[in-house]
């Protein structure tokens, strides 16, 4: 477009000043991007992992479990603080209660007192066993066998303390009489393979080391009741399922026989504190740990009532974590990537409204301009050109008092549209690039306003020669 004369020149430009400008800015863009760059976690590991967990105690299946995946943790630089605990009630509380995240996961037996403030992380695949464990336990085939029997059930709140009170609380169960006591793990296997109670009742992984070291040796025996599987259709949460004759010493055959006990799981809970990445990648631990860990998670039902967290619930219907989750976990931190999807799809609909703001701005303008020139055909005859008005004479209904009134009044009228035209091209609302539309109806309003100022200027020279009344008044 060219320049009007009523438009101000540009000012002089600095060739080397311009020069180190745009050196900076790409300066500038490039640090941005090497910062960005240096964010993308290309070769991935736990450094950033950062982790307390409650297990249970040190003998317990669950403090071994914690162990070997800080293990696997601490292989990729990752920490997983391991916390004995006396076991899943103990874990659920303190976990609801840590306030101050000093804890931010626990392992508990499903079933649990689960409080407000505990989601859950996951299921493990492989069920413990609710073990009766005494010196003659072979020979306990019946429950009504227990009659007056006297129970360890290791500490108080563990599993095997929860599992042995639930039984004994049924009404038909609690008529036997049986002494149930609370002893350290240890201790309560001590005094069962002595005799100082006829057995000890403890929730643990079939294949755990303790298990192994006491019924393996002969120390102690497993019981196998024939109604399991009827006390397990009153107990919801578990299942029954074998101990293979022979598994702890196929020469002996320990056990002599196939031992049907109560399964249980175990869960994965967690409280709000741990960040979106150090979940997603505590997840792939234990599912590099147990490879059924994915499958039985999403393929078998969650009937512990508590709602999966949703990067649980993400990890599970992905089979691992997303590309995001490893390579920009500072990025999940702040939210999560589908929810970074709603604000570019928010960023996308702000433009389009801005979009739609602008060109119903534009059109005002060019509609106001068109009605001022319509104001302005109506003093001269039909498909008169701005070219004309400047090198023909000023016409007598434009020379009269009327007219230059009326010739003032577009004048103003075009000076507040050239002003309205500026504001809205500086406006931020404005997209990136639209403002040149802006720029062609201000140089239009200004070529405009050329022409008709010195049309103003002739017919007040004329009426002055003239000694018309009001000569200047409408300038």
């Amino acid at each position: 477009m060219s320049l009007t004369p009523d438009q101000p020149l540009a000012a002089p430009s600095n060739p080397v000043q311009n020069g180190l400008l745009r050196l900076a800015a790409l300066l500038g863009a490039a640090a941005v991007i090497a910062a960005l760059l240096s964010q993308v976690d290309f070769a991935h590991d736990l450094h950033r992992m950062r982790l307390r967990l409650l297990t249970g105690p040190e003998q317990g299946n669950y403090h071994a479990i914690g162990e070997a995946l800080a293990s696997r943790a601490a292989a990729k630089r990752g920490v997983v603080e391991v916390v004995p605990s006396s076991g899943s009630a103990e874990n659920v509380r303190r976990l609801a209660a840590s306030r101050d995240c000093t804890v931010s996961l626990a392992l508990a037996q499903n079933g649990s007192a689960f409080g407000p403030g505990v989601t859950l992380l996951g299921r493990l695949p492989h069920s413990e066993s609710a073990l009766f464990l005494g010196r003659s336990a072979d020979g306990l085939h019946a429950f009504s066998e227990l009659r007056g029997k006297r129970l360890a059930l290791g500490p108080e709140g563990s599993g095997g303390d929860k599992v042995g009170r639930e039984i004994f609380s049924l009404p038909d169960l609690a008529t036997l009489g049986v002494s149930l006591s609370n002893q350290p793990i240890d201790e309560a296997l001590a005094m069962a393979a002595r005799g100082d109670v006829d057995l000890a009742v403890l929730v643990t992984s079939s294949e755990a080391p303790l298990v192994r070291d006491w019924v393996g040796r002969g120390s102690l025996q497993i019981a196998s009741f024939d109604h399991v599987d009827a006390l397990a259709r009153r107990l919801p949460r578990f299942q029954v399922g074998p101990i293979h004759a022979g598994v702890y010493d196929a020469v002996r055959d320990v056990p002599p026989t196939e031992r049907r006990v109560l399964k249980v799981e175990t869960v994965l809970l967690g409280n709000g504190c741990a960040r979106r990445a150090d979940l997603v990648d505590f997840l792939g631990l234990v599912s590099a740990e147990m490879p059924d860990f994915v499958r039985h998670n999403r393929d078998t039902e969650n009937t512990t009532g508590l709602a999966v967290d949703p990067a649980a619930v993400e990890f599970f219907e992905n089979g691992g974590p997303k590309l995001a989750d490893q390579y920009v976990p500072w990025l999940v931190n702040v939210m999560p990537v589908e929810n970074w999807a709603y604000v570019a799809m928010g960023l996308s609909l702000l433009f389009n409204a801005m979009g739609a703001g602008h060109r119903f701005n534009l059109w005002r303008i060019d509609a106001t301009r068109v009605q001022i020139e319509h104001k302005l055909a109506a003093l001269y005859p039909p498909n008169t050109t701005l070219r004309q008005i400047a090198s023909l004479p000023p016409t007598d209904r434009v020379a009269s008092a009327s007219g230059r009134a009326e010739l003032g009044g577009i004048v103003r009228e075009l000076e507040n549209l050239a002003l309205r035209t500026r504001r809205q091209s500086l406006s931020a609302l404005v997209p990136m690039g639209a403002e040149m539309a802006y720029r062609y109806q201000e140089g239009v309003v200004h070529e405009t306003l050329t022409v008709l100022r010195d049309l103003q200027a002739r017919c007040d020279s004329e009426a002055v020669q003239s000694g018309a009344p009001g000569a200047g008044a409408a300038a």
